[in-house]
């Protein structure tokens, strides 16, 4: 009888809400009371011992404190862990998250998995040395999507791909034979979504469809920016309703019609996988990895980036074309099988015992495959 495998996965909490949030919260639900796998967080962002007070209000003191709490906990609990899993994004967060994980579990002797999630690989690997470093020092990457498995074979560096895990419970279909102008947004209100540029296409619809509402779920620096467009542009039923926990989510994609988003910069964006369970149809512009899971006029509509009357004129498809939306609503839907719990299980699994079971400082049992 194969020993159970206990896995350390570090990774952000729900209070950081995010795809890196809600992908470990769907793994370790998985792997909760299965036979093969112990699975717990490690949880990037520790909350202090006590009130850090007015230091809060110190640029930085946060980031410190946190930092101080961070290093102990990885000392205590990767020492009890067979394969430490590491979830990434890039630039800043790259070296206040997984960097710390990957050299402890070095020093104390554990595998680590990384798991890479953010578009803006291409960009980071490029500008940091000292991710190119650690990553040569790691020894397994996964990544969710063959976008980003491209990416780091341009640099050198094998990844596997497997994808992320979506409930298909939580996020019940439902088709929409007539679809009407009530649109969804569920993207973080930061330059690389691009969401000003979903407000100019809501503008082009609603000069068309006066009644259209819009719903713009999520935070972030360019939120203020985002709602002076909003008035700039005379927009009507725009509701900003901010961040949300994930818990809620599947209420907002219930109460929508239609999905949209207008990333510059995306990889395998969860948000779209949610739509497609929920059975809204999307229309998305063709950014990084989105073309991986969403095949134009199969699965939605694909525009090219900042293209706001493209995205407007694609929509307007959706509304008036017979039939197109379920079709392409009920094509995604088949296609989150794909991301179910299930289908992915085993694939995790399987990487947690190659490592576990290589000698320490061997290259990915992938790589000399």
């Amino acid at each position: 009888m194969t020993a159970r495998l206990n896995v350390a996965i570090v990774a952000p909490t729900l209070s950081m809400l995010g795809g890196q949030s809600v992908q470990a919260g769907q793994l370790l639900a998985g792997w909760n009371r299965d036979p093969d796998v112990h699975a717990w967080l490690v949880p990037i962002n520790p909350e202090p011992a006590g009130s850090i007070g007015p230091l809060a209000r110190v640029k930085y003191a946060r980031t410190l404190v946190t930092q101080a709490a961070y290093w102990p906990l990885l000392w205590r609990e990767l020492r009890r862990a067979d394969v430490v899993h590491v979830f990434s994004a890039s630039y800043a967060s790259f070296l206040l998250s997984p960097l710390p994980a990957i050299l402890v579990a070095r020093w104390l002797g554990k595998p680590v998995l990384l798991n890479y999630h953010s578009g803006e690989a291409p960009d980071h690997l490029r500008r940091s040395r000292v991710t190119r470093r650690a990553l040569a020092h790691v020894r397994h990457i996964v990544v969710p999507s063959r976008f980003l498995s491209d990416v780091f074979g341009t640099f050198g560096f094998q990844a596997e791909v497997i994808p992320n895990v979506i409930d298909r419970e939580r996020f019940r279909f439902r088709l929409r034979q007539r679809p009407q102008p009530r649109f969804l947004s569920t993207r973080n209100l930061e330059p690389l979504y691009n969401v000003a540029c979903t407000l100019r296409a809501f503008g082009h619809i609603q000069a068309r469809y006066p009644e259209a509402t819009l719903t713009v779920v999520g935070a972030g620096s360019q939120d203020t920016a985002l709602r002076r467009l909003a008035e700039a542009l005379g927009l009507r039923g725009v509701a900003f309703v901010g961040r949300i926990p994930p818990a809620d989510m599947p209420r907002h994609y219930a109460g929508a019609d239609i999905y949209l988003q207008s990333p510059d910069i995306d990889n395998m964006p969860l948000s779209v996988l949610e739509a497609f369970s929920s059975g809204l149809p999307v229309v998305s512009t063709e950014a990084g990895g989105v073309p991986a899971i969403l095949t134009n006029g199969v699965h939605g509509l694909l525009t090219p980036l900042d293209d706001d009357r493209q995205i407007a004129a694609a929509v307007l498809r959706l509304l008036e074309e017979p039939g197109l939306a379920a079709r392409l609503a009920r094509a995604a839907h088949d296609s989150t099988e794909a991301f179910a719990w299930h289908q992915v299980r085993d694939r995790w699994l399987s990487a947690y015992r190659r490592l576990s079971r290589a000698p320490f400082g061997a290259v990915s049992p992938l790589e000399t495959a």
